[in-house]
């Protein structure tokens, strides 16, 4: 077994893992058990919901708190956590704690699961993650708990409290709130302030990245000691969570804002800017939204959150290195560089490759879903958006696809998580490249 593993490319064993973490959340949930009416879930419906659990998106064909039981909700809660850190920074800590050692390849594919630019002090990585999960987890499920009790008893607001902190920090979206009415999400709290900045600073910490959260515990709040990496991660979040609430203020202050207090209109517009970034709770009616929302909102979810974290999207410095470069080239500038530092030509390839790949996934999923159903093109658009930035907000047309625009959404949410060129390597293998340059010629551009 271990040889068969070792001949496995660290990108592969990532696949595979994946694989059977979903394999085993699809067989629990179609038990009987796992359902409030006792009755077995269909093959399909209880893939797409475990794929969006594990893969943290929160795009659903049941309501959580309705169709699923007690044991249904543990499960979806259990793949949430799983997913979100990553199958091999549990099994690694595991290691840790039952002192057994970690080999280099072991290393390797820790690095490539969490997305961190180097093996060195990995493991020690991989404690602070675990530990800083339930430090920030067990805080939100406190207050939550706390502030739930006022409306339930201890024991659902317990519960809740720990199923919606773990939900927020994975960024998944999904939350157990149908016991008020189908789909509402957190609807009723939207003027909520301890709920709300709750939800989105455990949505922030979580897709922020699990690198940065190393880097300012080492270097604090000095700006000129941080990395690049985490000062373009820290600027390109806040732009994207001050500067998209501002335009969802003013896209929807005659719709789904209007008629609320000048405070909760500023709150909603906040947490749908947050949320957007791959989390998938919202506060007001997603499916009434502008078309003009709705398209901002998919751009929102197609970025997403930062790399090495439990958010999903193209990422926030992929974006930026785009930006960056077309920067470059429309000003004619030799090097493309940011904060007194040049960008290598691998990243900005690479950047260019992501960005391409789910570019493409998105436009072939759309015409996929347009052709079998007749739904409405911005809906699909946005549906597509978050299964492949892993967000989980919907317009509400996820259960009423057929199983051929599921299968296409269940595809996307597992690119989404895993990462579209993670998933295309998985299938290179070890192959090696033949150390020959083609003669170059030249091709006219624009």
């Amino acid at each position: 077994m271990k040889k068969i593993i070792r001949r496995l490319t660290q990108t592969q064993m990532i696949v595979i893992g994946f694989c059977l973490v979903i394999l085993s959340g699809t067989i629990l949930l179609m038990l009987p058990i796992s359902t409030r009416e006792g009755v077995v879930t269909s093959p399909i419906d209880a893939l797409f919901t475990t794929v969006s659990a594990s893969c943290v998106t929160g795009l659903i064909i049941a309501d959580t708190y309705q169709y699923w039981s007690i044991f249904g909700q543990i499960v979806i809660i259990s793949l949430i956590q799983i997913g979100g850190l990553g199958f091999m920074t549990i099994g690694v800590f595991f290691a840790v704690v039952l002192r057994k050692k970690i080999g280099l390849w072991v290393r390797g594919t820790l690095q490539e699961s969490v997305n961190i630019m180097q093996t060195g002090g990995i493991v020690r990585l991989a404690k602070k993650i675990i530990i800083g999960t339930a430090v920030f987890e067990g805080t939100g499920a406190l207050i939550l708990s706390i502030h739930f009790s006022r409306t339930m008893d201890w024991g659902q607001a317990v519960y809740y409290g720990i199923f919606h902190s773990v939900s927020a920090f994975c960024n998944a979206g999904f939350d157990l709130m149908g016991k008020d009415g189908e789909y509402i999400s957190l609807t009723g709290y939207s003027g909520d302030w301890t709920v709300n900045l709750v939800i989105m600073l455990l949505i922030i910490i979580g897709g922020i990245g699990f690198f940065i959260w190393n880097d300012l515990s080492e270097n604090k709040l000095h700006f000129r000691r941080w990395k690049l990496h985490t000062k373009i991660t820290i600027l390109m979040t806040l732009a994207l969570v001050f500067g998209g609430a501002a335009v969802l203020f003013a896209l929807e202050y005659n719709n789904t804002l209007a008629g609320r207090p000048l405070d909760e209109q500023i709150l909603c517009s906040l947490f749908g800017s947050v949320t957007a970034r791959t989390a998938g709770f919202n506060t007001v009616d997603t499916a009434a939204l502008t078309d003009s929302s709705k398209l901002f909102t998919a751009l929102l979810m197609f970025i997403g959150g930062s790399p090495g974290s439990t958010a999903g999207g193209i990422k926030t410095t992929t974006f930026v290195v785009l930006a960056a470069s077309v920067y470059s080239g429309l000003f004619d500038k030799r090097e493309c560089s940011m904060f007194g530092r040049r960008l290598s030509r691998d990243v900005v390839r690479k950047a260019s490759t992501v960005l391409c790949t789910n570019l493409m996934l998105c436009v072939t999923a759309v015409l996929i879903i347009v052709t079998a159903t007749s739904l409405d093109v911005t809906d699909v658009i946005f549906e597509v958006a978050s299964a492949m930035g892993t967000v989980g907000m919907s317009a509400g047309i996820t259960r009423d696809l057929d199983a051929v625009s599921k299968i296409s959404l269940i595809f996307l949410m597992f690119c989404g998580r895993v990462g579209s060129m993670t998933f295309a390597l998985s299938l290179k293998g070890h192959k090696v490249e033949p150390p020959v340059r083609l003669p170059e010629e030249e091709v006219m551009i624009g």
